[in-house]
């Protein structure tokens, strides 16, 4: 009897038009159907997700690649603008490499990239350079599960033992400038978000559900914590 072979599932990165944008119902939602308007395929699965800018997209995928994607809204289409397909890899004694890691999360400062991965590793790329501007190699002996901006040139880590990390650009060495963490069990971090108007005051999830609000100018301790799910939060967006 001939071996049965499924086929994998084919990913994509979809942009949609979400109904009339002028318009709200009863509940705050936009009114209309949603619709969408192109898509591309996407090697691995898709980690996360930003906006680089009104035209493009930056996806993180599973097989360590980073894709700049362009929409073209004249034909509504999307295009690969640019690409780095070995942005996060996992590496061994006497081996440059020893296969590709998971690009885990991605955020997005015109015209700054950054990316972290299960490898530990922080990259940050310029939309015009093939190359990264700067590697941190062995960022992390855990897996870095999201990053946000603080500002321009400093950046906040998650990890899977439930550590934040600051890293400030402007600094050469491979150290963070401060690290925060929660007492008693190390439970994994899985998103972090900034306030939008105030640089210092940043939200996590975790694996247990609990949602933290920090101020990372006050101490390394979090000012406040609220079980908000049953389950592990995963990612969310904007405070």
């Amino acid at each position: 009897m001939p071996d049965l072979v499924t086929p994998l599932p084919e990913n994509y990165v979809s942009l949609w038009s979400i109904g009339d944008f002028g318009n709200l119902d009863s509940d705050g939602g936009f009114e209309g159907d949603h619709q969408l308007l192109c898509d591309i395929r996407h090697h691995g699965d898709v980690m996360d997700l930003q906006f680089f800018d009104q035209e493009r997209i930056v996806a993180a995928s599973s097989t360590g690649c980073v894709t700049v994607f362009l929409h073209h809204p004249n034909n509504q289409t999307l295009s690969v603008s640019q690409q780095w397909t070995a942005a996060h890899y996992h590496t061994g004694p006497g081996s440059p490499s020893c296969g590709s890691a998971p690009c885990t999360g991605v955020v997005c400062s015109n015209p700054e990239i950054v990316t972290v991965g299960e490898d530990g590793r922080i990259n940050l790329f310029r939309a015009d350079h093939k190359e990264a501007v700067r590697t941190i190699d062995n960022a992390d002996s855990s897996t870095l599960h999201a990053v946000t901006f603080l500002r321009t040139p400093e950046i906040l880590t998650v990890n899977s033992i439930g550590q934040l990390k600051i890293w400030d650009f402007r600094k050469q060495g491979n150290e963070p400038s401060q690290i925060l963490s929660l007492t008693g069990d190390r439970v994994p971090l899985h998103c972090v978000d900034r306030h939008p108007n105030q640089q210092h005051v940043v939200a996590t999830g975790g694996q247990d559900g609990m949602l933290s609000i920090w101020d990372v100018r006050q101490g390394t301790m979090p000012v406040s914590l609220l079980k908000a799910h049953e389950a592990e939060t995963l990612g969310f967006e904007g405070m």
